[in-house]
């Protein structure tokens, strides 16, 4: 669980102070922080899902351009579905 830290910024300077406002020259707003450690976490997190969603687009391109030869219809869209059930199992499944 993140845990945020409370602070004071000020809205002209951009000083930040915790955990009590300054002695009064500035004018103060609250803002909160997380660690380091919980930034770098999401931003592994971000680009773990970017890639996946990049693949699944990647693979839902086959489906943009398939075309079934003649009288193969019925294998072509079950193939389709096949690849269908890997794109969301790729998607359900945590990295």
């Amino acid at each position: 669980m993140t845990d945020y830290i409370q602070a004071w910024q000020c809205i002209g300077c951009g000083k930040i102070e915790a955990p009590q406002v300054c002695i009064g020259v500035c004018r103060d707003r609250k803002v909160s922080f997380i660690g380091k450690d919980e930034h770098e976490a999401a931003l592994a997190e971000i680009e773990r899902l970017r890639a996946q969603l990049a693949d699944a687009a990647d693979r839902l391109l086959r489906f943009e351009r398939a075309v079934p030869r003649a009288g193969q219809w019925e294998h072509s869209y079950r193939a389709l579905q096949d690849q269908v059930r890997e794109v969301r199992a790729a998607l359900a499944a945590p990295d």
